[in-house]
C-alpha cells in the first residue's frame, strides 16, 4: 500500500494540481489529506493561484482515493463543494501491524497526542506548515509540511508512506527527510 500525504493546500489551484500530478506519478493507492483544503484562512496571505472552486474540482477527480480530515480553516460550506468527507477531526487507518492516526493538528498535535496510540503507531498532522519526522515514546510523529504555504524557509512538500518508509519530498521529487518506521 502506498499513500501520498498532503496538508494545507489553502485554496491554491496550482498546488492542488501538483498534488494530483504527484499522486499519479508516484502511482499511489490513496491520498491522505490533513486539512485546510479550500480556504486560505484570515491570518494567511492568499496562496499562489488562489481558486478554491478549482481546487474542489481537482480533488473531486480523486474522490474515491481520498481519506481526509477537517482543518481549522475547513467548514460545512467547503464540504458542500467536495465529494468526499472532510468534517471529521481525526481518522484512523490500520497499516500492517500498527495504526495511523490522521489529524489536522489544531485539536490533536505533537503536544496533545491521542491516548490510544502506542509504540510503533504513526501520528500524522498538518496545521503548522513545517515538516516534522521524529519518534517520541516509540510513536512516529509526521507532518508532511505545507503544500502551498511552507514556513521558516522550508520548500513546498508532501509525504509518502510505502512499506515501512516515511518520506517528505519536494515537488521536484527530492527526498527532503526520510525515516524507517519498522
Amino acid at each position: 500500500m502506498k499513500y501520498i500525504i498532503a496538508s494545507d493546500i489553502h485554496g491554491s489551484a496550482k498546488y492542488a494540481r501538483e498534488v494530483l500530478r504527484i499522486f499519479e506519478q508516484e502511482q499511489a493507492d490513496y491520498l491522505l489529506l490533513l486539512g485546510d483544503l479550500l480556504y486560505h484562512g484570515p491570518r494567511n496571505p492568499l496562496p499562489q493561484d488562489y481558486a478554491p472552486q478549482e481546487v474542489a474540482v481537482v480533488l473531486n477527480s480523486l474522490k474515491e482515493k481520498i481519506i481526509a480530515v477537517r482543518g481549522n480553516c475547513d467548514s460545512e460550506v467547503d464540504q458542500m463543494l467536495l465529494d468526499f468527507p472532510i468534517m471529521s477531526d481525526s481518522n484512523m487507518l490500520p497499516f500492517e501491524n500498527r495504526k495511523i492516526m490522521l489529524s489536522h493538528g489544531h485539536v490533536y498535535h505533537e503536544e496533545n497526542l491521542p491516548k490510544n496510540l502506542v509504540a510503533g503507531d504513526v501520528f500524522m498532522f498538518g496545521h503548522i506548515h513545517l515538516p516534522v519526522l521524529k519518534v517520541e515514546n516509540g510513536i512516529h510523529i509526521f507532518n508532511p509540511g505545507s503544500v502551498s504555504m511552507p514556513k521558516e524557509g522550508h520548500p513546498n512538500t508532501y509525504g509518502v508512506l510505502e512499506n515501512d518508509q516515511l518520506q517528505i519530498k519536494t515537488f521536484a521529487g527530492q527526498i527532503y527527510r526520510s525515516s524507517d518506521i519498522a
